[in-house]
């Protein structure tokens, strides 16, 4: 008897549906083609040991089951159901009714227990665009698949409950979330605050300027002046995710992985800070198995190089295109796979190789020639992917003693939030671009014209300290949302000079 179930092999932050060819004939041998990996090919002896454990019956003849389309290689144990199923409806054991209304994916331990798998979000969304009734998964992943509307998402913890489904003797729980619920109960529950940060008045400006214009931004300044406490504070003050923006976060973390069990939608922006040791595959993605980088993890979210120059030079060049294009492609022999990467760069770094170079009141060791190497590690094509520079000095002793609270991030937030909304009114008609930190000089010359003190002023900082051409891009840039943070559609003369304020790197002499 031939029957097929369905199951689905993801690619990117997509899915493919593959369909489970199985027959059973006279013989003794069991076949499993269709281009498995050696996860697959080992499902033959996790199927076995559940059917035993369960008493089900084992099929006693020859065995052929086909992965179809067979040009796409199959990974992983997330097959072993539907696998289990086919055989058993081949063999007679498992009712055909049902088996083309639903995708099926779990693994199978050695007594027939569901385990939980990765890619459900993206597997789920499929199975809808196909027509499908629904989904049959593990119960750990059904609240990620649920969020997905008008798709029946079954639950099952062993085989024995999908088999006694399928031949009507038993019923799966059905998982339903409301997306924007979810939304509403979590984005805000953040256990650290802005409020938290005593001093630093300047830098949180400069914070806030990043996240109302999604401009990338570097902090410099000596050990324990609080560049990393601030850098894991501003996805505090960055906008609440919109539900296509949590599916599209939430079906990375699925593909990679990272989705904790039980999970519906990723609700709060995400914040990645890897190691400067992480190589330059696990910074973009890649692999044998290509799986998402740490650039596609920090997608709608943060990504924060603590120590940027300590980062080895290849891992820092392979962000040049992702930080400009927003997305990363990975080419292997027979596909190229392309995950999205649109995230804000915050990154720290000391002045120089003893860290004390801007400290007021410690000396600084290093030589001019060793402070110049130090910060010849971040290269000028990377360096022009960031906006704003900006210097941090420690907090003195009556600040870090004031008990007077700071201004809380949700108050900050509030400014960043009606300033990303003029943005969005202004660039509605334009394809790609959703803030200033996005806009092209073509765009600059239409939406962040100074006047003519603005102007002057541009032009005289220019010359003054000796700024490069990409300075004066970014300038614009910053200056297009500091008026806009001030709810001014003129580009003043006040709005140049805070941005111009915002390239320490750029200036002349900035090393003596």
């Amino acid at each position: 008897m031939l029957v097929k179930t369905y199951a689905a092999a993801v690619e990117g932050v997509g899915a493919r549906l593959i369909t489970i060819e199985a027959t059973v004939t006279m013989g003794v041998r069991f076949y499993l083609i269709g281009l498995p990996d050696e996860a697959v090919k080992e499902s033959h002896e996790r199927i076995f040991s559940a059917l035993q454990h369960n008493n089900i019956p084992i099929p006693k003849k020859q065995v052929v089951v086909n992965m179809a389309p067979a040009d796409i290689k199959k990974e992983g144990a997330a097959y072993d159901l539907p696998l289990a199923i086919s055989m058993l409806a081949a063999n007679e054991s498992v009712s055909v009714e049902l088996l083309d209304k639903y995708v099926m994916m779990g693994e199978l331990s050695l007594d027939g227990t569901l385990q939980t798998v990765k890619g459900v979000l993206p597997i789920a969304i499929m199975a809808k665009e196909l027509g499908f009734k629904g989904v049959i998964l593990p119960t750990g992943n059904c609240r990620e698949a649920a969020v997905v509307d008008d798709l029946e998402v079954l639950g099952a913890n062993t085989l024995v409950e999908v088999v006694d489904f399928l031949n009507g003797k038993g019923e799966l729980e059905k998982t339903t979330v409301n997306p924007f619920e979810e939304l509403d109960t979590q984005m805000l529950q953040m256990g650290i605050d802005f409020a938290d940060v005593k001093g630093q008045d300047s830098v949180k400006r400069a914070m806030e300027v990043a996240a109302a214009g999604g401009h990338n931004i570097i902090m410099i300044g000596p050990p324990g002046a609080g560049k990393s406490m601030m850098a894991k504070r501003m996805p505090t003050i960055l906008p609440p995710l919109t539900l296509p923006e949590a599916l599209e976060t939430t079906k990375i973390h699925s593909v990679a992985g990272k989705v904790e069990r039980g999970t519906s939608l990723i609700t709060q922006r995400p914040f990645r800070s890897p190691h400067h040791t992480v190589s330059d595959v696990a910074l973009v993605g890649g692999g044998t198995n290509p799986q998402p980088g740490e650039i596609s993890l920090a997608h709608n979210g943060v990504l924060f190089l603590d120590e940027l120059p300590e980062f080895k030079r290849a891992a820092l060049e392979v962000l040049r295109q992702p930080l400009e294009d927003r997305k990363i492609s990975i080419a292997r022999a027979k596909n190229t796979i392309e995950y999205p990467s649109s995230f804000m760069l915050v990154a720290s770094m000391n002045p120089c190789p003893c860290g004390y170079y801007t400290h007021p009141t410690r000396a600084c060791t290093c030589s001019s020639s060793a402070i110049r190497r130090y910060l010849n590690k971040i290269s000028g094509p990377l360096l022009d992917r960031i906006d704003i520079q900006i210097e941090i000095v420690p907090v003195p002793f009556e600040q870090l003693a004031n008990q007077q609270t700071a201004e809380p991030s949700a108050a900050i937030r509030e400014r960043v939030v009606k300033a990303r909304a003029i943005q969005e009114q202004r660039f509605k008609d334009v394809k790609g671009v959703y803030c200033n930190a996005q806009m092209t000089p073509r765009q600059l010359r239409t939406y962040a014209r100074p006047n003519a003190e603005g102007l002057a002023l541009l032009q005289n900082a220019m010359l003054r300290f000796n700024l490069s051409a990409r300075a004066y891009d970014r300038i614009l840039k910053v200056a297009r949302t500091i008026a806009d943070l001030d709810g001014s559609e003129q580009i003043t003369a006040e709005h140049v000079s805070e941005a111009v304020g915002y390239r320490n790197l750029d200036r002349a002499g900035w090393v003596q």
